[in-house]
């Protein structure tokens, strides 16, 4: 028979492995039911998604890291800087205002020059142009540009506008087609181009041509420009859908189309159906049987996480995305990627 102390000390023994094990299954409890889910198949699990914030800080990280700086004195009658990748840009000083006076002093100008779509991607600027009817469609870009002239953080405006002169081996070779677009920021906080109202000559596009190996573009206002044109496709159009995983929508992800063998272009699908959980071009202006690369992208952990697939377009066809298809870079290896698309 076992003794007072033995018994004494059994009971111990299983009362500290009940509450040790008692423990355990706790904590695997709660780490179970707070997992990050990726695969959107228990419906127990909690999913875990970036927010709009989160996707937005992305985006302007990188137009922050595609800034260039400058700085001028308003002494000097013309001002001529020289961008990164050779844009040379012409001010003439006397032209810059503030609330419609002229101003003196110091001048800081920030630039942004975007001619690759990986960098048009990142940024969100893609190149969707606004027809006649209000549709969009994709358009070719001879480069897309933001100038922004600040004096004490205040913007300035200019009565007279400026020049540009835009290397064309930047986009290829020179294409007469190109005319000039405004950039507006919509609803949705997204760019859209709207073409440049015609010059005193009564010419579409009459603010830029090509001459040699550059584009010459003469700007009205300060903001986001572009030297584009239209992409051509004779064949018959269609609208495209995309389908994505449970947590993601316009907010805090962004489905774009890159047309195979366009390097200068970057098509979007910009709306967003909260019902269906759909992305849509629901304008009719892809061209059946384009051959393309459908790219997702979203935040996740201040990277880039995102998905390609290759399409065929097909008459009112669906794209479908799954967490599967995902993976995590910086911006800087995204932006090789889509380069590197055919």
């Amino acid at each position: 028979m076992k003794t007072t102390q033995e018994s004494n000390n059994f009971r111990a023994t299983c009362k500290t492995l009940k509450h040790i094990i008692g423990t355990f299954l706790t904590v695997t409890l709660l780490l179970t039911s707070c997992s990050k889910n990726n695969d959107d198949g228990d419906n127990n699990d909690i999913i875990i998604r970036p927010t709009a914030e989160d996707f937005n800080a992305l985006q302007d990280a990188a137009l922050e890291n595609a800034t260039q700086n400058f700085q001028f004195n308003t002494s000097d009658p013309s001002v001529t800087l020289t961008s990164e990748k050779g844009v040379v840009i012409n001010i003439n000083t006397s032209c810059l205002t503030l609330n419609g006076s002229a101003i003196t002093g110091n001048v800081d100008l920030e630039f942004i020059e975007l001619f690759d779509k990986g960098s048009m991607l990142t940024t969100n600027k893609p190149t969707m142009g606004t027809m006649p009817n209000g549709d969009k469609a994709l358009l070719i870009s001879g480069g897309e540009f933001f100038v922004n002239a600040t004096q004490n953080g205040e913007a300035l405006e200019t009565t007279c506008g400026f020049q540009m002169t835009i290397p064309t081996n930047l986009t290829g070779d020179p294409d007469n087609e190109m005319i000039l677009w405004n950039g507006r920021i919509d609803d949705n906080g997204d760019l859209v181009w709207d073409e440049e109202e015609r010059d005193d000559t009564g010419a579409q596009g009459g603010n830029v041509f090509a001459e040699g190996n550059n584009y010459y573009g003469f700007f009205q206002s300060f903001g986001w420009s572009n030297v584009d044109r239209f992409y051509n496709d004779p064949r018959p159009k269609t609208t495209l859908q995309a389908t994505i995983p449970e947590g993601y929508n316009n907010t805090n992800s962004a489905i774009y189309l890159s047309y195979d063998g366009e390097n200068t272009g970057l098509a979007q699908l910009d709306t967003y159906n909260p019902d269906t959980g759909i992305f849509s071009e629901h304008y009719g202006q892809i061209p059946v049987g384009l051959e393309c690369h459908a790219i997702f992208a979203t935040e996740d952990g201040d990277n880039w996480k995102y998905a390609i697939k290759p399409v065929t377009i097909i008459e009112n066809g669906i794209i479908t995305f799954t967490e599967d298809d995902m993976a995590i870079v910086t911006e800087a290896q995204l932006t090789i990627i889509i380069n590197d698309l055919p």
